[in-house]
Order: C-alpha cells, then structure tokens, then sequence
C-alpha cells in the first residue's frame, strides 16, 4: 500500500525476485484495474474481471471514482477471487494495491478484502510505502505519517511501514537525522509548519502532533533495493509478522546494526 508514486511496484517487483532467490513459492497479485506494466507476470490479475479503462468508457467515471468502483465490484464478486486464490493455498503472495489512499482511510473495502483473505486461512501483513523523498517536505512527510497510521487503524492487521528509495537520498540516508523520520520526531512539525502556516492553523499543527504521539504506532524500515541486506530486513520483519513458515522458526528482524562496523553498515531502526 501507499501513495502513488511512493515505489509499490518496485517494492514487490524486488520482493517477488528476492523470495524466488531463497526457493520460496511466491506470486504476485495485482489488485490495481490501471496497471500497465509488471517486471513479473501477476498470477492473479483483477484486470481479468475488471478494468478501470472499461469502466470510465462505458460508466463515464473519472479515474477517483472509477477505481473505488472497480474494488467495490471486486467485493461484490468474491467468489471469482476466491476461486484464484484456492490455486495457492500454500503459497506465498504479494499484493500490489492500488494508490489512492481512500480505499483504506475511508471505505472499508481493503478491510472487507482482507476479511475475506483471513476467512480463507490466509496471514495477512500489510506493507505501507513511502517515498523517502517526503523527507524534504516535512507537512508531507506528516501527511504520510498520518495516512499510514490510518491505515494502520483501519485494517488492523499486523503491519510494517517502509521507507523507500532509500538508494536516492545518497550519503543523506547514513545521516543521524534520519532516525527522526525513521521513527517519526512530531517536533519535526512543529518546527516546520508553523513557520511556514498562519497563526491560526498552530492549534490544529498542535493537535497533529499529539495525535502522532498518543498513538505513536508508525515507524518505518528503510528499504534501498541495492543492498541485499536492507532487502532481507524488510521480509524478516514481514515474515515475522506473520510467522511465515509453520515448521521453521521465524528469523527475529534486527533491532540494531552498529553504524561503525568494518562493514560501514547504516543504523536501522525498529
């Protein structure tokens, strides 16, 4: 999940390459009706039932509307996507959603969805994306923060948010402020917005903040598709979410590397 733009496809593009890599059984599902193009095949594709060019031809929807009827009508035929996936009872699956960001802030559909992935036996981890790019916006940033706490909220389910594009950002991503927005600083804001906002919206910055620190449930992974170590530490955290594997134990996600080994690894935080 995230927003668009923020590297899903990529995400799962390199998840898929990096879990065929350890022999794992691993299909990508694609449930955006306005994909284009994949670096891997979807096995499972709700273009095959829908697709948002057909429904703003012949419905007359704009994009927005288009694609939040799309998934509805995905929930409305369940029974197709429950028939796809009882091909892979016991595999592993990637799910490439789509971008806006109102299928899981204000409709239920991705929770119905879900729901209905967990009835079947299915472990659901949700994957949150951020561009790290947001990190030079910091009401962006915000906004994401918020976004993936509200999805967080709404899906309940256990849920890892990543950092991406951590491989553009240079020596910026080694930096010790990172850890500000790698686990969210809300004086950030403060700093930030009101300088650049009215006088009046102070009140509302101020909410914000205690909003993100009384729930204080997002932090985020970095993720650089470079390094084959930051690869492995996303799906350690996403495998132990979910307990991957009912006769091996799952491998415990690093809390901490020494940023000052021989290796001059980066520092993560949990």
């Amino acid at each position: 999940m995230g927003p668009a733009g923020s590297g899903k496809s990529t995400y799962c593009s390199t998840m898929v390459g990096h879990c065929e890599s350890l022999a794992r059984v691993v299909h990508l599902v694609n449930l955006d009706p306005a994909a284009e193009k994949f670096t891997y095949e979807p096995t499972i594709d709700i273009r095959d039932l829908i697709t948002l060019e057909d429904v703003v031809e012949e419905l007359h929807y704009g994009p927005n509307g288009g694609l939040i009827y799309c998934l509805e009508f995905l929930i409305n035929n369940m029974d197709w996507f429950e028939e796809e996936l009882n091909n892979f009872d016991d595999d592993y699956l990637i799910i490439d959603c789509p971008g806006q960001i109102e299928l899981y802030t204000h409709f239920p559909i991705m929770k119905r969805l879900v729901e209905n992935m967990q009835r079947l036996g299915y472990r659901v981890c949700g994957v949150y994306c951020l561009d790290s790019q947001f990190i030079d916006d910091i009401p962006k940033y915000f906004s994401g923060v918020l976004s993936a706490m509200s999805a967080m909220v709404q899906l309940e389910i256990p849920h890892v948010n990543v950092m991406t594009k951590m491989d553009l950002l240079g020596d910026r991503a080694q930096s010790s402020r990172m850890e500000r927005f790698l686990d969210p600083d809300p004086s950030l804001l403060a700093e930030s917005a009101n300088i650049e906002t009215h006088s009046k919206f102070h009140g509302l910055n101020l909410a914000l903040l205690r909003l993100i620190e009384e729930y204080n449930m997002v932090s985020f992974l970095p993720l650089n598709i470079k390094e084959e170590e930051s690869i492995s530490l996303v799906l350690q955290h996403i495998d132990n979410a979910i307990q991957y594997g009912e006769d091996i134990e799952p491998k415990e996600p690093k809390d901490d590397a020494d940023p000052e080994d021989e290796e001059g690894d980066i520092e993560y935080f949990q």
